[in-house]
């Protein structure tokens, strides 16, 4: 969402726009995501070839594997929160078990500090149960592992439309620190058609108090997208879709004052930047 122009509750919503330019990543090979080893981006490390698709692990997570016998490669998404510095994943290749070290490289988002008056970001005790709730339900969703694995990781954007800059983004209101934004805003003109980046099963949609009318995609591999603030859901849960189908359309919904749309990915339970994924243009 842009900063101009609106007023402050856009900015309640999802997050707003970074000022400084987009951070550098590195190419990758065709079907996969851009490699960025920053909190917030994604980690390709090759697991060379084998008949089966290796195992891999984070910790506690499972990680996407992507490939053929030819060649495996894992792919990591860092959360926001990622402390850089030295970071191993485990994979399994039949009885043997290995750790692959990697370096999760510092990176400092813009933070944007703002005097407002109270009411604009304190919520009732209701509104507060209820994105309780809320953020309960959305966990389950995001610790989804499901098959097969997709075939390709590279997506089409939603909808067309300017692209913020705005992942990552750290708001201070009051000198108290909010969530970073966690995705990407789209504006377009409510109505404008959304369309899957990529195939996938619709797992939940419904009336957010902060997202407001929002679809979660699954895409296989503990992939997902998130699309928030839509006028019109035309899909429904356990539905299958292709890339570039109809899921609904551009609006306002939410805490927000103006049309956009926020996209939002999850890797292994960390949100990632959409941009990563955007096939080019």
């Amino acid at each position: 969402m842009r900063l101009s122009r609106r007023p402050l509750l856009a900015w309640l919503a999802c997050g707003g726009l970074a000022a400084s330019s987009a951070s550098r990543a590195n190419t990758a090979p065709t079907g996969l995501p851009l490699a960025r080893a920053t909190p917030g981006g994604v980690v390709l490390l090759a697991l060379g070839g084998a008949e089966q698709r290796p195992i891999a692990r984070f910790g506690d997570l499972p990680v996407l594997v992507s490939g053929s016998a030819a060649g495996w490669t894992a792919v990591l998404g860092l959360a926001l929160d990622a402390r850089s510095g030295p970071a191993s994943l485990q994979v399994q290749r039949g009885g043997a078990l290995e750790t692959l070290a990697f370096q999760i490289e510092p990176h400092t988002y813009a933070e944007q500090r703002l005097r407002v008056a109270p009411k604009h970001v304190e919520l009732s005790a209701e509104n507060l149960a209820r994105h309780q709730r809320e953020r309960a339900h959305q966990a389950t969703l995001i610790a989804r592992f499901s098959e097969p694995m997709p075939a390709t990781l590279r997506m089409r954007a939603p909808v067309a439309g300017p692209r913020s800059s705005s992942f990552g983004l750290r708001r201070v209101f009051n000198g108290q620190p909010r969530s970073p934004h966690s995705g990407m805003d789209i504006a377009a003109a409510s109505g404008t058609p959304v369309v899957t980046p990529l195939a996938a099963k619709v797992v939940d949609s419904g009336d957010y108090f902060f997202n407001g009318n929002t679809v979660w995609l699954d895409h296989g591999g503990g992939l997902l997208s998130m699309l928030c603030h839509l006028s019109r859901i035309d899909v429904q849960p356990g539905d299958e879709l292709r890339a570039g189908d109809l899921l609904g359309a551009v609006g306002a919904t939410g805490r927000v004052t103006g049309p956009h749309l926020h996209w939002s990915i999850s890797l292994n339970r960390a949100m990632v930047d959409p941009a990563l994924f955007l096939a080019p243009e």
